[in-house]
């Protein structure tokens, strides 16, 4: 009997300091779910030694596999994961961060769910990563809903588990780089109706590093 398999895709950017712990963290939800799972790290052209550590323990975990790539922004950095998984066979496709923000042990709810389901957002119900985040998810809120009449809880938070087959019919619909592209993402799953269910989950302070995004840039966006 052929087990699901899951692919957990973390971009990564100047996390010299997190990425050895996050790879501890998350590695033995793909070794428990077993099969062709994969930890699929995705170093966006970090300035540091990001790339160094992922091969260092590469050399320990056979499933986890580091890819280097130019800098282009979370968004187009994802979407790369994304399409990576599909073509790899991927049955499930689960996108974190690696800020150490996110708790592998909440992982498990959703996988319980994966049947059910073409969408599992990890709703951060309550958020420990700064107002300036949380302001930004509200207005964002706001936004989508008179853009799209399309009111979504969470729109980009990074704990989100797909269904590969039905994913890989909504990525047709994102241009290639897209910067938001969870955000484009989210609302297209709930404009067409594609099963998505929120479930709270814990969201704790970056937990070593400086954040790449400063209320300026926030603001850009």
């Amino acid at each position: 009997m052929k087990h699901d398999s899951l692919y957990i895709i973390m971009p990564a950017y100047n996390e010299e300091k997190n990425i050895g712990t996050v790879i501890e963290q998350w590695y033995p939800v793909v070794e428990r779910i077993g099969g062709e799972s994969r930890l699929v790290i995705l170093n966006d052209g970090s300035r540091d030694g990001t790339y160094e550590m992922i091969r260092k323990y590469q050399k320990k975990y056979e499933r986890l596999i580091g890819i280097d790539k130019p800098n282009e922004g979370h968004g187009g950095t994802i979407l790369r994961g994304y399409h990576y998984a599909v073509d790899a066979g991927a049955d499930y496709i689960f996108q974190t961060d690696s800020g150490g923000q996110t708790l592998p042990d909440e992982f498990w709810q959703f996988w319980k769910k994966r049947k059910t389901c073409g969408l599992l957002i990890g709703y951060r119900k309550k958020r420990e990563d700064g107002f300036s985040r949380l302001f930004v998810t509200r207005v964002l809120r706001l936004v989508l809903f008179l853009t799209f009449g399309t009111w979504v809880k969470d729109a980009n938070t990074p704990y989100r588990l797909m269904n590969a087959k039905q994913l890989s019919k909504v990525l047709k619909k994102i241009p290639d780089g897209f910067f938001l592209s969870n955000v484009l993402m989210t609302v297209i799953y709930e404009k067409h109706h594609l099963h998505v269910e929120y479930i709270p989950i814990t969201f704790r302070p970056r937990q070593a590093g400086k954040n790449s995004i400063n209320m300026k840039r926030i603001i850009k966006i």
